[in-house]
């Protein structure tokens, strides 16, 4: 071993030099515990604002946090999150929430400006902005797990206690957060809910996530039936529904479930179920592929796929599956799996032995269902690239006009304009908090390419992105189809494109009244209404063409057909 050498009374040293370097040692530690101590955030205990970056735009996103008095981070506390109604905002629900409704004659503008005295609780709470009155899918719903994954950097949160409530829209969004990840939540609270269109065939996953529903009887905005519907379906699926209806009472039933925070008081008596016998699962998407010890692995989107699997014993299992061709249970852990001894499973009726494994993978080919692990085949659809439109412009996106064709100046204005259109998603008086980047494609750089989801105007005529893309694209609107609109979500490399060409997906669409719940802004509403793929002559309602590609990101017969009927339209 190096041993270190010691200095002799003989070697030349500097006079005072050992007290000069122990001093700037001192100094060094003292500025770096002044530094760390800068660094290590104190929060006051109550309500307050934070926020956390967002890389869908490079923004900071605010959300309204309680914590409770002598907040202990050796200790771990239940996490509440709490989703605003439409026309709200994370500092009204903040006080909604704990049953603080505004003062005789206040309005929420004024209510909003400060935070009134909370019952203290031993819980911390949060609420989002998202955006404002977006509802709770696509960029709010990733708003929602990117605070989380804030607070549980920030501060010591029980995994097995977090909760999810709302009212109104924010009800309706706990209601899709809450079965589109059921194994997330340990119990979700919706109040007057006003659910997303397709919420309700996600009704099995509930099946170990407790739901409490409130409504009030007379509620003119969103019926009570809504709720009484819900709770019959969730019970008649086997699952854990209350129900709370108030006589009278119009659309504000949170002033009667969030009296003196008695939410809290609820939630209290529940702890998620990290390891349930049976898990019963659906879903539309890879986006939602997973729940507990169940993973899906392949399945085609835009088609509900389910699985329902159980322990009948300890490493036995029944499964039954639908629309499904592979997953993967992984049981490492699961009190009733035991990795030294084999396993007996059956899946759709056949019989399968195996070794012991704690991730077992069944596929499903021409001979039926075999071991093994199947992950979506090169150039299908798969996690992140699985349409439809409105999942491309979830994430990081970009809009992109054309210039490749030396547009005369009042063209060039044109396209510039009907980009900036596209991207702003608002609708006055209402503002969302999002600020969407264009650019014209010279502009576009390689990092662009890199970190962004496009949505490209024009054709490969006028647009230097599509003409590069050409190749890889599965259609191609003629430059002389003047009254026609083609839009379509396709991948490229690790990204996904939007391809609008013609006129856009909003053209003539004020003469109609766009799907979804109107308190939504209309250009969302517009974009969830998109499916893969839309042409459609002089306004959207004259669809000649519209749906889903294949799992393999191929046209339908019937739907190429009607397309090349047109004329309009060249399929590669």
């Amino acid at each position: 071993m190096a041993r270190r050498k010691k200095a002799s009374a003989t070697e030349p040293r500097p006079s005072g030099s050992g007290s000069f370097e122990l001093s700037c040692l001192r100094l060094a530690a003292l500025a770096l515990l002044l530094a760390a101590s800068a660094l290590a955030q104190v929060y006051r205990p109550g309500p307050q604002v934070l926020t956390f970056f967002s890389g869908v735009d490079d923004s900071d996103q605010p959300y309204a946090l309680y914590l409770p008095r002598n907040y202990d981070p050796a200790r771990k506390y239940p996490l509440v999150v709490s989703l605003h109604g439409a026309d709200s905002n994370h500092r009204l629900n903040m006080r909604r929430v704990f049953g603080r409704g505004n003062l005789p004659r206040e309005t929420d503008a004024e209510a909003a400006r400060y935070f009134s005295a909370l019952r203290n609780v031993d819980f911390v709470v949060a609420c989002p902005l998202a955006r404002g009155t977006m509802g709770y899918q696509g960029i709010a719903e990733k708003d929602v797990y990117d605070m989380l994954a804030d607070l549980q950097r920030r501060f010591s949160i029980d995994p097995d206690r977090i909760y999810l409530t709302g009212l109104s829209m924010g009800g309706g969004g706990a209601l899709w957060l809450g079965l589109t990840r059921p194994d997330l939540w340990a119990a979700v609270a919706a109040v007057c809910p006003a659910v997303p269109p397709g919420t309700e065939d996600l009704a099995p996953n509930a099946l170990n996530l407790p739901v409490h529903l409130f409504h009030g009887e007379a509620d003119p905005i969103v019926p009570v039936e809504v709720s009484r519907l819900w709770q019959r379906r969730l019970l008649d699926l086997g699952g854990h529904a209350e129900y709370t209806e108030y006589p009278n009472v119009l659309h504000n039933s949170w002033d009667f479930a969030y009296r003196n925070g008695a939410i809290f008081d609820w939630f209290a008596g529940f702890e998620r179920r990290r390891d349930p016998d049976r898990v019963r699962f659906v879903t539309r998407a890879y986006r939602y592929n997973t729940a507990w010890w169940v993973h899906l692995d392949v399945l085609t989107p835009g088609t509900l796929a389910s699985i329902d699997a159980r322990f009948t014993g300890p490493n036995q299992l029944e499964i039954a599956t639908a629309n499904l061709v592979g997953f993967t249970l992984n049981l490492a852990g699961h009190p009733r799996f035991s990795p030294a001894r084999p396993l007996s499973v059956t899946v759709d009726g056949a019989a399968f032995r195996s070794k012991p494994a704690s991730a077992l993978s069944f596929s499903r080919g021409d001979g039926g269902w075999k071991t093994g692990r199947r992950s979506p085949p090169p150039g299908a659809k798969r996690p992140g690239a699985e349409g439809p439109v409105l999942e491309a412009v979830s994430a990081r996106h970009l809009y992109v006009y054309g210039t490749a064709d030396a547009p005369a100046a009042d063209e060039l204005q044109r396209r510039h304009d009907m980009a900036l259109h596209a991207a702003d998603w608002s609708t006055p008086p209402s503002r969302l908090l999002l600020s969407l980047p264009v650019k014209a494609d010279r502009d576009v750089t390689a990092k662009d390419l890199a970190e962004s989801n496009l949505v490209l105007f024009g054709t490969r005529e006028t647009n230097a992105l599509i003409r590069r893309f050409a190749d890889r694209l599965p259609l191609d609107l003629n430059a002389g189809a003047a009254d026609y609109g083609l839009v379509y979500v396709f991948p490229i490399g690790d990204r996904e494109v939007v391809v609008s060409s013609g006129l856009p997906w909003w053209a003539g669409a004020e003469e109609v009244e766009p799907p979804g719940f109107r308190f939504l802004p209309r250009a969302v509403r517009l974009l969830q209404s998109l499916p893969d793929y839309r042409l459609f002559k002089g306004s959207p309602p004259r669809v000649v063409a519209e749906g889903s590609f294949d799992s393999n990101w191929k046209l339908p017969p019937q739907a190429a057909a009607r397309m090349r009927e047109t004329g309009a339209v060249v399929i590669q």
